[in-house]
């Protein structure tokens, strides 16, 4: 089976974003564990991403940031999904178009971009959509955060996109709420990389905190920030003796270069009292093993929380906005964690009490993640599972969406089902 997948992958610059790789990475995983022999990657770097996956790699469609030409080239993408000759020969749409005609289905690798923040991937998602339908082709959406925030355009094309989709997945309550107010309802699912490397030994190491931030403060006086976050992080050092390691999501993969999260990392750092250490950025495999092995994460990022919640880790995480909330939020509530902290309080010096509430629930907490890990793995199993079958299928003979997990929403969260 061939198929073409869409994700927020290629290096550029040195710069690793371990979230968006690592949902590629699991989907790349755990497709050819079932039958997917051919993948092509539309990629912002697509010599590199061949090189890192074993895969084929062709450019993404390219849109850019401004609304109107991105509206524009939507535009233009279509003409030429159609068979009209809209754009030059040379233009990304046309590699695109000929790889997706050569495959057995599209797919739309999970993430966090169908939100009006960033329209240049409402557009990038709405056309491979098109593009998939045109040329009469299976698409599915995997793992997906929906909004908070969509614009009345943003929100026609992710309707389209979804109501066009074989099969949809939501990876929050909230995304699963939307969806249906959309008119074009999913299943609820976990993040992509949820287990990502999960069988693979976790380094042997004593329990450690592990600090991973994210430079996006929505507006927040950085030096508070920074100072209240050190001054917590030195009281939950002096109650639990864990040595504490910072590791940047979004980072340089060229040694002693501090770029991305690193900066944040670097200044919380020279306002602690306690010693620290700084891990490499790396790739997602090797981060999710060290999430998975903390005694504690603190994070202002989503995907060190993706990771570390199967291992059963006390998670407190750092919400700056609605987005960070919806997706914080969220992958708590999969593995019943509750550890969020707005980041109002943190910059106010009231972070310590927080903290420590979350790490006295230690044991309780790894107890409860035990118990949910054989369920939540054979959930995972088999929404990957519908997904082969998905992309394999012609539209004469689409699979019922019912076939796969899905969930109802309450006032609560989650009530998973069949």
């Amino acid at each position: 089976m061939r198929i073409v997948a869409l994700g927020d992958v290629g290096v550029v610059d040195g710069m690793m974003h371990i979230g968006d790789e690592a949902m590629f990475e699991a989907l790349v995983d755990e497709l050819r564990l079932r039958g997917v022999t051919s993948i092509t990657a539309l990629s912002a770097a697509p010599v590199e991403t061949a090189a890192r996956y074993g895969v084929e790699a062709v450019s993404r469609l390219g849109f850019p940031g401004d609304r109107d030409a991105g509206a524009a080239r939507f535009a233009a993408v279509l003409e030429c999904a159609a068979g009209r000759r809209a754009l030059p020969g040379d233009d990304p749409v046309w590699a695109v178009i000929d790889a997706v005609a050569a495959s057995d289905g599209a797919v739309i690798a999970g993430g966090g971009n169908l939100a009006s923040t960033w329209p240049s991937h409402v557009f990038e998602r709405a056309a491979l959509a098109a593009i998939a339908t045109a040329a009469d082709r299976p698409l599915v959406v995997s793992g997906q955060t929906l909004g908070p925030s969509l614009a009345p355009g943003d929100r026609e094309l992710v309707r389209g996109l979804l109501a066009g989709a074989r099969r949809v997945g939501l990876r929050e309550a909230d995304s699963v709420r939307l969806a249906a107010d959309l008119g074009a309802p999913g299943s609820a699912t976990l993040d992509d990389a949820s287990f990502l490397g999960f069988d693979e030994p976790a380094d042997a190491t004593d329990p450690f905190l592990l600090v991973s931030l994210s430079t996006h403060l929505g507006g927040r006086p950085r030096d508070a920030v920074v100072t209240g976050l050190a001054a917590a992080l030195d009281a939950l050092h002096d109650d639990t003796g864990m040595p504490i390691r910072f590791h940047a999501h979004f980072g340089s993969l060229e040694p002693r270069v501090v770029r991305g999260d690193a900066v944040l990392h670097d200044e919380v750092r020279a306002a602690l009292r306690s010693d620290s250490e700084v891990v490499p950025t790396g790739d997602p495999r090797g981060a999710a093993r060290l999430a998975r092995s903390a005694g504690m994460l603190v994070t202002g990022r989503y995907h060190p929380a993706v990771f570390a919640a199967p291992g059963g880790v006390p998670i407190a995480a750092l919400v700056v906005d609605a987005y960070t909330d919806v997706k914080l939020r969220g992958v708590l509530a999969h593995w019943e964690q509750s550890g969020l902290i707005d980041l109002d309080t943190v910059a106010r010096g009231d972070a310590t009490g927080p903290l420590l509430t979350i790490v006295a629930r230690s044991d309780d907490i790894r107890r409860a993640t035990a118990a949910a890990v054989p369920e939540r793995r054979a959930q995972a199993s088999a929404w990957w599972d519908c997904v082969a079958a998905d992309l394999g299928e012609r539209p004469d003979s689409v699979r019922e969406r019912s076939s796969s997990p899905t969930a109802s929403v309450d006032g609560t969260g989650w009530r998973w089902g069949k």
